[in-house]
């Protein structure tokens, strides 16, 4: 029995002695990735434009589709109302960017079945030539939905949606949980997200493009839990570094009952560990920026700016020597020399104590702590 055929479909039950604690933890992240946005030298459209390219990238590239970064960000840069790029953009691109913004921005609008069709339409309006036997913008047509794979001559059958005779009333009653536990005082929206993105997939109502609505769903629910912390992460990223563990976590829980402790944890430990990595992003800027303020920029010479800025981005992180930084700047090795002594006189590096050939310079500032926790 798949999960939708058990009795107690949709109602999902969960072991809160296991939940609550990574729930703890990931809020106190998220709390933790707010402060630090709040010193970070970004302005906040740049952070916005890159967590939202970032989204678009990732969640195309889990289901196998590559993008142009610079595309999609001139597209969404003109629909949102930044300053726009100098790239053209493509049907595929605006789509894209459309429902995303809609998604983020928008998240104050109740969903409805003709915006889930809007956005599949969007979707999976592409320059190229798609499958024919696609419904665009439209529930799938009649016959068995299954996700399925080939280990030789043997076909595996990971997940079998629901009948398509059902569909229509198991949408209503997801679209009639998602817009009423919006206002679940008790309901936290990161296990909310969690529930949604579980409920939609399993009905697996398009012919494609399901994954991605469903990570759209969870960025709502984000955009509706904290409307401003979602422009901050995007967890796409993290779900496309472990494809195989989502796909898992996904099947062990479409196979079993209504107890999804084991998808809420998955789900909740890749959410913690993209705020983790959200907060390593800031980190880096927040320590460049307090490299770069305390140090006099204007008495560095090109190359030696160039070099500082290649080692704030985390080159050269067993340090550098006359040797590279010749290599790198072509200038001489005794100017190579100077430069380097001049960074160490500049209070951005220190020289090792290692004489010769192996001497090497460093960043002086250690990177700034971070009081993160990981689950």
């Amino acid at each position: 029995m798949w999960i939708w055929q058990r009795e107690n479909w949709p109602h999902f039950t969960w072991d809160k002695s296991i939940i609550e604690p990574l729930l703890r933890t990931t809020r106190l992240n998220q709390g933790i990735l707010l402060g630090k946005t709040s010193h970070y030298p970004q302005s906040d459209e740049r952070i916005m434009l890159d967590t939202l390219v970032a989204n678009i990238m990732h969640s195309s590239a889990i289901e196998g589709v590559k993008l142009n970064a610079h595309v999609i960000r001139s597209s969404l840069s003109s629909q949102i109302g930044f300053e726009q790029e100098n790239v053209q953009t493509t049907v595929q691109a605006d789509g894209l960017a459309e429902i995303m913004i809609d998604a983020v921005v928008n998240w104050n609008t109740p969903l409805a079945l003709n915006r889930l069709l809007h956005w599949h339409k969007r979707l999976m309006n592409i320059a190229q030539p798609i499958d024919k036997s696609i419904n665009l913008g439209r529930l799938r047509g009649k016959g068995i939905m299954q996700v399925v794979s080939k280990a030789g001559d043997k076909t595996i059958v990971h997940f079998e949606a629901p009948d398509q005779s059902i569909i229509d009333d198991e949408l209503t009653q997801f679209l009639m949980w998602f817009n009423d536990s919006r206002m679940d005082p008790i309901l936290d929206p990161f296990l909310r997200a969690a529930i949604t993105h579980l409920w939609f997939i399993t009905l697996h109502p398009f012919d494609d493009g399901n994954g991605r609505i469903a990570r759209l769903l969870t960025d709502l629910v984000f955009a509706q839990g904290e409307h401003y912390s979602v422009q901050l992460f995007a967890m796409p990223v993290s779900i496309f570094g472990d494809r195989k563990g989502y796909c898992d976590a996904l099947e062990k829980t479409q196979k079993g009952d209504t107890d999804i402790t084991s998808w809420l944890m998955w789900f909740i430990q890749t959410l913690n560990s993209t705020l983790l990595d959200a907060m390593k992003v800031i980190d880096k800027e927040l320590f460049k920026t307090k490299v770069l303020n305390n140090i006099d920029q204007t008495k560095l010479s090109t190359s030696q700016l160039d070099v500082l800025l290649l080692m704030l981005e985390g080159k050269f992180k067993h340090g550098i020597n006359t040797t590279q930084y010749h290599a790198l700047t072509k200038v001489s090795k005794p100017t190579a020399s100077r430069h380097l002594a001049g960074l160490v006189k500049s209070g951005a590096l220190i020289k090792t104590d290692a004489n010769g050939r192996s001497t090497k310079y460093m960043l002086r500032l250690s990177k700034l702590d971070s009081c993160k926790t990981k689950l």
